[in-house]
């Protein structure tokens, strides 16, 4: 921990459906829920309009609507995420060249690397309200909470602090530096770092709720309960000592894609297609990455919710979507479909910088006899909000997307199916639009992208693949099953729209928000 409060935590506010709601006027002040729309959905993220029903991210869709059946409920669009988030990273890097993402909506700067007084807190409370000024400005509305800490934890929490309706009005909050540990007894043992659900649970029946029952307890206790690891850390926490420095690059621990599933597949032919697409994506993004994999694995979530997952670990590194594909489908092989499957997921991970020379035993025929080993604990596919694709259910127009009619013009999705499909035709800046329905095979309408924002990044400005990974495509955050459909499921733009390039959100919190 230092002695200043140089770390700024920015934390976007219900960044999803913010985004929504900036781009359709009609949906301003109202609930909206993003996340997966099928019967097996996931709440993303929720308006805070919608929080007031009850509804909150990793909420099953089908109880959101139960809460909130007048909520508008949206797929998701991630290119026009991705390009807001862009511009907030861009803008955190004017303040210092110490800035880390930790997903779309969220990062870490280090105030101090940046040049700025951070002795003079009056000073520093201008410095973060100039900056979600704009944040708001060059997001074209965009809200953000931001806090000001000694520590990355305090940031946290202060930005935590921070959120609306919490007593800060401007949405800013600094932990004076030597008042950390009052600031933060009260708080529940979720609030430290790394405590999730089972972690906050056992500390329950140890009688320790908030951050102060923590400090109090006995180190020994917390080591037998939790480990030596997780108990040593979080004696420290719970009395403020943090000394993790911000990290403009970190490196992906595993890459990987999920699907699923409208329905439980037991038609093998169907599970190997997806298999072998899944590697291909996965390739990509690991090539994209610049680095190699040795680990390769293949998860299934059966039909009963058991996780069957199995990996093999090559002697070598590689990104031949050939070689992980192969392995990928023998693992396949061994999985027993009878009863069906509701997810599949194909992972890499044990990264290397470079190709590694792959001593693979081969059969007389070239094949790999590499054997599969079944793994206890494998989380091959850490999947934000969107961590699943919807893909292979044929919905060619998913609401909230963005369209273009050639009568109508610019508008999105509102609903289909039967044939038709409806949308509002309005945008960002406009007003209110009309709703209308056509055909859904009408030659007029066309899928398009999100309008793009006037403010750009300037082009120096933005880090390159080598320097810096785009958190989009590394972080692969945290605890939700939302489907995701990614933009290489959805037919190509019209040729008007402005063509971006498309990604995936990987983490959103909002629980605590």
């Amino acid at each position: 921990m230092r002695s200043t409060a140089s770390i700024l935590h920015l934390d976007m506010d219900a960044f999803f459906a913010s985004v929504e709601q900036r781009d359709k006027p009609s949906l301003v002040g109202k609930a909206v829920i993003v996340g997966g729309v099928g019967g097996r959905g996931v709440v993303a993220t929720a308006s805070y309009e919608a929080r007031k029903f009850g509804v909150h991210s990793a909420m099953a869709g089908s109880q959101a609507r139960r809460l909130a059946p007048h909520a508008a409920f949206l797929s998701g669009r991630f290119q026009a995420y991705r390009e807001s988030s862009k511009v907030v990273m861009a803008t955190l890097q004017e303040l210092s060249p110490l800035v880390e993402p930790l997903s779309l909506d969220e990062a870490f700067v280090d105030l101090e690397s940046g040049g700025i007084d951070v002795e003079d807190l009056d000073a520093l409370h201008q410095v973060a309200a100039d900056l979600r000024a704009r944040v708001f400005e060059r997001t074209e509305g965009l809200s953000c909470s931001v806090g000001i800490g000694s520590s990355k934890f305090m940031a946290k929490v202060a930005s935590e602090m921070a959120k609306p309706k919490r007593g800060h009005s401007d949405q800013v909050a600094l932990v004076v530096p030597g008042t950390e540990g009052d600031t933060i007894a009260p708080l529940p043992v979720r609030a430290i770092p790394g405590v999730g659900p089972v972690t906050a649970e056992r500390l329950e029946k140890l009688g320790l709720r908030t951050i102060a029952d923590v400090r109090a307890a006995r180190e020994s206790e917390l080591v037998h309960e939790l480990g030596h690891a997780s108990g040593t850390s979080l004696v420290a926490l719970s009395r403020a000592w943090d000394d993790r420095p911000v990290v403009a690059s970190r490196i992906a621990k595993s890459i990987s894609v999920e699907d699923t599933f409208e329905h439980d597949l037991t038609n093998r032919e169907e599970c190997r297609h997806i298999v072998e697409r899944h590697a291909v994506l996965v390739c990509g993004r690991l090539k994209k990455s610049g680095h190699f994999a040795r680990t390769v694995t293949l998860k299934a979530k059966m039909a009963d919710f058991q996780v069957w997952s199995r990996s093999v670990t090559l002697t070598g590194a590689t990104d031949s979507p050939e070689r992980i594909t192969h392995l990928a489908v023998r693992m396949l092989d061994s999985l027993d479909l009878r009863e069906g499957v509701r997810l599949l997921g194909v992972g890499v991970s044990n990264f290397t910088t470079s190709a590694q020379e792959e001593l693979f035993i081969v059969d007389d025929d070239g094949h790999l006899l590499d054997e599969p080993e079944v793994t206890e604990d494998v989380t091959p596919v850490q999947p934000g909000p969107f961590g699943r694709r919807r893909s292979f259910d044929g919905r060619r127009w998913p609401p909230g997307a963005d369209v273009v009619h050639d009568e109508y013009g610019r508008g999105w999705v509102w609903g289909s199916g039967h044939g038709i499909v409806t949308c509002r035709f309005e945008h960002r800046g406009s007003e209110i639009g009309r709703v209308k329905s056509v055909s859904q095979d009408d030659e007029a309408l066309h899928p398009a992208h999100p309008l793009p924002l006037a403010w750009q990044p300037p082009r120096e400005e933005t880090a390159s693949e080598g320097s810096r990974p785009d958190p989009v495509e590394w972080l692969e955050g945290s605890h939700h099953e939302g489907e995701n459909r990614r933009h290489e499921d959805r037919p190509e733009p019209h040729p008007s729209c402005r063509p971006m390039e498309c990604a995936v959100k990987q983490r959103d919190d909002d629980q605590r928000r």
